[in-house]
């Protein structure tokens, strides 16, 4: 069974996902600094895509999936530059 999404919400420091098993995910801004550094109207404006698979903010240009959210892995920008791609 896939866990999906299904509402997102912040406060200061924290991503909150509330997922389709009941569980709430609390996830530190400071792992995906796009979501860091916007301001909370652009949080707000957010997609769930994929049925509830993905998190997605156009204005921002950041896509998180559900699954790497469980699995703790953050924003991987920093390692694709750092491959140079």
């Amino acid at each position: 069974m896939n866990t999906l999404a299904k509402t997102v919400n912040f406060d200061l420091e924290f991503m909150w996902v509330d997922l389709s098993d009941g569980r709430r995910l609390g996830v530190p801004l400071a792992y995906f600094p796009r979501l860091l550094h916007a301001t909370p109207e652009q949080r707000t404006r957010y997609e769930i895509s994929g049925g509830g698979s993905g998190l997605h903010w156009d204005e921002i240009d950041e896509d998180i999936s559900v699954e790497g959210l469980l699995r703790g892995i953050g924003d991987q920008t920093k390692a694709h530059h750092a491959l140079g791609t």
